[in-house]
C-alpha cells in the first residue's frame, strides 16, 4: 500500500531530473540560465551549512511565525462568523481582497509600516489567510444537521453547537487547508525578503546570487527552499494524519475492499 502510494510521485521526480539533464547539457546551458543538476548539487556541497543554516533559519522563523498568525486570524474569523453572522460579508469581502490584492503591490506598503522582518511575517500571514478560512468554514458549515437541532433541542445556542459538534465536522477540511498554508506560507516569506529589510533569509541570498550572475548556486537555493517547501507540507500532512484516526480506518477499509 504505502509502495503504490509513493511510487507516482517518486516517478514524476525522476522525470523531471532526467529532464533537467538531458535539457541543461543539449539545449540548454548555464549562460541561459539552467545550470546542470550536478553542478547545481556542487555548488550546494561548497556552501555548506555555513552558508545556508542562517539563511534558512531566518525564512523559516519567519514564515512559522506568518503561518500561525495568518491561520490563527483565519480560524478566529471563522469562529466569529459562525457566531455572529452579521459579520460574515465583511470578513468574506476582506478576505477576497487579502487574496487578489498582489503581494508585491502589498508588499512596499508593509514595509513603510512597520520596521524589521515585521513585513515578511505579514505577508507569509497574508499568504495563508484565506485559503484556511474557506476550509475552515466549510468544515464548520458541514456539521450534521440532525447533531445541531440535539444541541439546540437541548437548549445550546449557537457556541455550544460550535464546542460539541462543528468542531469536529470542521477538523478534515480545516487540517487540509493548514496543509496547504504550510509551502504558501514560506512562499510569502521568500517573497517578503525581497524587500531587502532582514540581513539573511533564502529570499534575499537569492536576490545576490542572482545579482552575481551566480546561476548554480541561484538554482541550488530554489531546490533548498523547495525541499523546505515540502517538509513543511509532509509535517502538516503527518499531524493531519494522527489527528483524524477515523479517516485511517477507511481509507484501510478501502484498500482492503
Amino acid at each position: 500500500m504505502n509502495a503504490r502510494r509513493w511510487l507516482p510521485g517518486s516517478i514524476g521526480i525522476l522525470a523531471l531530473l532526467g529532464g533537467w539533464a538531458v535539457l541543461s547539457t543539449t539545449v540548454l546551458s548555464a549562460r541561459d540560465g539552467v545550470p546542470t543538476p550536478w553542478a547545481t548539487v556542487a555548488s550546494l556541497a561548497d556552501d555548506g551549512w555555513s552558508f545556508y543554516w542562517p539563511n534558512l533559519s531566518q525564512t523559516a522563523g519567519e514564515a512559522l511565525r506568518g503561518y500561525l498568525i495568518g491561520n490563527g486570524l483565519a480560524i478566529g474569523c471563522a469562529f466569529l462568523v459562525l457566531l455572529v453572522p452579521v459579520v460574515e460579508r465583511l470578513v468574506l469581502q476582506l478576505a477576497i481582497a487579502s487574496y487578489c490584492v498582489p503581494i508585491m503591490a502589498v508588499g512596499p506598503l508593509l514595509s513603510t509600516l512597520f520596521d524589521g522582518d515585521t513585513p515578511v511575517v505579514a505577508l507569509s500571514a497574508l499568504s495563508v489567510f484565506f485559503t484556511t478560512l474557506v476550509g475552515a468554514l466549510l468544515g464548520l458549515r458541514s456539521a450534521d444537521a440532525a447533531a445541531l437541532d440535539l444541541v439546540r433541542a437541548y437548549g445550546g445556542g449557537r457556541w455550544q453547537q460550535l464546542r460539541h459538534v462543528r468542531l469536529v465536522a470542521a477538523l478534515p477540511t480545516t487540517l487540509a487547508a493548514l496543509r496547504v498554508a504550510a509551502p504558501a506560507a514560506l512562499l510569502g516569506a521568500i517573497i517578503g525578503e525581497y524587500l531587502g529589510r532582514v540581513s539573511n533569509g533564502l529570499g534575499l541570498a537569492m536576490i545576490v546570487s542572482e545579482t552575481q550572475l551566480n546561476v548554480a548556486r541561484t538554482w541550488a537555493i530554489a531546490l533548498v527552499s523547495g525541499a523546505v517547501a515540502g517538509a513543511a507540507y509532509g509535517l502538516t500532512a503527518l499531524v493531519e494524519h494522527y489527528a483524524l484516526p477515523w479517516s485511517r480506518a477507511t481509507a484501510a477499509g478501502g484498500d482492503t475492499a
